[in-house]
């Protein structure tokens, strides 16, 4: 059995989705979203770990451990992420959120609220509770793509997708949306991103997979090693209860939806022109294989060197030395593409025309298509697990977006 990715238009059974315009954004451009998910649906979060975090994530945290994880709704703003906002964001996300529950007529402490814009900046909270009747009026299960575009800020594509199985017979879909493009880095989900499965799995069980999908996804991408105020991931599950024996396909399936959001994410990165993938091997255990390959996507000197189409392979060796994690330099082979540059820890003669050739392939500002990556592959040779880490270049247009982001 795998999963296949299906159109956008048919969603999990029993959610609902809308993205409207609500005035929040000068631009007037979307920028409120709503997911409704049907009774008893459970649900987990994890959040930034950034001591300088949102209200609303307080209370996301705060609502799903009353609950025991039993959400009914999310809202989300964007173009503010009302961080930093003191008192009044606090009072501004009770008076969303009551406001929505009395429209639903769901318990308050079943409907969660995230974030994302400028720090330090309330939101425009009259707009918002104004515009709260219409929202609720757009919810449909056909409207998942205008929840995505909705709570978009930097981005430059939306970010979605829908996938399918059949298990015995019956249909089973996750679909997730995410936004990203800036403050990106893995120290959880770096981001906002929200994940639908219609299956039913009791809140232990659906707490490990989320994490577990988390750890090799979310947690393995860098823009710009910049933790953000607002990060959120939140996962919802309702529908039948699944057997325990087809746990390991919901997780792979888990796992796939989280994989192609975070790089996603990467490849949108504020400036970007290319996704860069790093795969570690011959690590003692994933975790391990993941930190070095987090350590090098977030390193700025590899970072500019991949914009630069510089095949500077000590860059590369320098950031994995840096991940805390030791191997011995004796045994290292390094490929950038399908081109080798040490080989059991001793340098390659290799061409650097042909290299500089391949890094220029993969550049392309235009392209946003998560298949078009630029890869370096380390293999440490000290032992049989693999782990995987996404990011992308850093360009001058990075420091001219983050130069200007207020004025």
């Amino acid at each position: 059995m795998r999963w296949s990715r299906i159109s956008n238009n048919s969603t999990p059974k029993g959610f609902l989705f809308s993205g409207i315009s609500a005035g929040l954004k000068d631009s007037g451009k979307k920028d409120l979203a709503l997911i409704l998910a049907p009774v008893k649906s459970i649900c987990s979060g994890l959040f930034t770990k950034s001591v300088s975090r949102a209200s609303c994530v307080d209370i996301c945290q705060q609502r799903l451990d009353e609950s025991s994880g039993q959400a009914r709704a999310i809202l989300i703003n964007s173009g503010h992420a009302n961080a930093c906002t003191g008192v009044r964001g606090v009072d501004d996300v009770i008076l969303a959120t009551r406001a929505l529950s009395n429209l639903l007529e769901i318990e308050v402490n079943k409907i969660l609220i995230c974030s994302t814009g400028v720090i330090g900046v309330p939101i425009p909270i009259d707009n918002l509770v104004a515009n709260l009747p219409v929202l609720v009026s757009k919810l449909e299960e056909k409207n998942f793509n205008e929840a995505a575009e909705a709570i978009l800020t930097t981005d430059l594509v939306a970010k979605q997708i829908v996938i399918e199985i059949i298990i015995e017979g019956k249909p089973i879909k996750i679909a997730g949306f995410a936004k990203g493009s800036g403050m990106i880095y893995p120290n959880m989900a770096t981001m906002l991103a929200f994940l639908v499965c219609d299956v039913g799995i009791d809140k232990p069980t659906w707490d490990t997979l989320i994490k577990d999908a988390v750890e090799s996804s979310f947690n393995a991408i860098s823009v710009d090693g910049e933790t953000s105020t607002n990060d959120s991931f939140l996962a919802i599950n309702s529908g039948d209860p699944i057997s325990k024996e087809y746990i390991p396909i919901i997780s792979e399936g888990l796992k796939y939806v989280c994989e192609y959001l975070a790089k996603s994410i990467a490849r949108d990165g504020e400036g970007a022109n290319c996704l860069l993938e790093v795969i570690v091997k011959g690590a003692a255990n994933k975790s391990d294989a993941i930190r070095i390959g987090r350590s090098i996507v977030n390193s700025s000197l590899v970072k500019t060197a991949i914009h630069g189409c510089d095949p500077n392979w000590g860059r590369i060796l320098a950031a994995a030395g840096n991940a805390g994690i030791p191997f011995d330099l004796k045994k290292v082979d390094l490929f950038i593409g399908e081109y080798v540059i040490l080989q059991k820890g001793k340098l390659i003669n290799f061409n650097k025309g042909l290299i500089k050739h391949y890094m220029k392939l993969k550049m392309n500002l235009h392209d946003y298509s998560i298949d078009n990556t630029l890869q370096i592959i380390l293999d440490i040779n000290n032992g049989l697990e693999e782990g995987k880490a996404w990011g992308c270049d850093f360009s001058k247009k990075y420091i001219e977006i983050n130069s200007e982001y207020t004025t």
